[in-house]
Parts: C-alpha cells; structure tokens; sequence
C-alpha cells in the first residue's frame, strides 16, 4: 500500500511558474514508476510525466516537453513536478500516481493521490 499527497498548487499569473510535490508513505516508493496526471473540468485525464525507479529516464506528453521537468528522491520519498511558462490551458488538478511499469496510461498506476489544484490566470 503507498499513500501519496500532493502538494504545491495553487494561483499563478501567465508564464510563470510551480513546484508541485508528492509525498509517498511507506519503504517501497523506490519500487514504484511515479507519474503526473491532470484533469481540467469536462476533460479526460491527461498523463503529463513519468520518472523511472532511479530517476532516469523519463517520459513527457509532447503538451509539457520542455516546460515541465519531473524528478524524484528516493531518499525523502518525494516525486517533483517543476512547470514553467505555464499558460491558462494548463489550469486542471493535478494527480501523482505510481505504477509498476512505465506507462502513460492512466489505467496502469495503483495509487493516485487526491489531486492538486493548479489555477493559471491570463
């Protein structure tokens, strides 16, 4: 069992930017593909990022490539989502998930966390 809490969301103003965190309980994170979801209202969940066991490599949706960077520490149990130059389209909750595999497939991860929301205003 592995219980995740997002944290870091919030209000932000166009181009700017947010750490989003996750924190997992439990000794078994450093055996779990993390990944990042978002929801916005009246949208399907959309995968955003993958990181592997270690921390590499990892996997984007074309959507966040070369504005969101994911990482992990295994040490501190913790999965990182850095956004930058966000835009109002980016505005969802926001989900961290673990998987056995590495995959952008929503179905494939275990645990979900209860969501963060991320509000870019324009």
């Amino acid at each position: 069992q592995v219980q995740l809490v997002e944290s870091g969301g919030g209000l932000v103003q166009t181009g700017g930017s947010l750490r989003l965190s996750c924190a997992a309980s439990g000794r078994t994170f450093s055996t779990y593909v993390m990944g990042w979801f978002r929801q916005a209202p009246g949208k399907e969940r959309e995968f955003l990022a993958a990181v592997s066991r270690s921390g590499f490599p990892t996997y984007y949706a074309d959507s966040v490539k070369g504005r969101f960077t994911i990482s992990r520490d295994n040490a501190k149990n913790t999965v990182y989502l850095q956004m930058n130059s966000l835009k109002p389209e980016d505005t969802a909750v926001y989900y961290c998930a673990a998987s056995r595999s590495a995959s952008i497939i929503d179905a494939t991860y275990t645990y979900w966390g209860q969501g963060t929301q991320v509000t870019v205003s324009s």
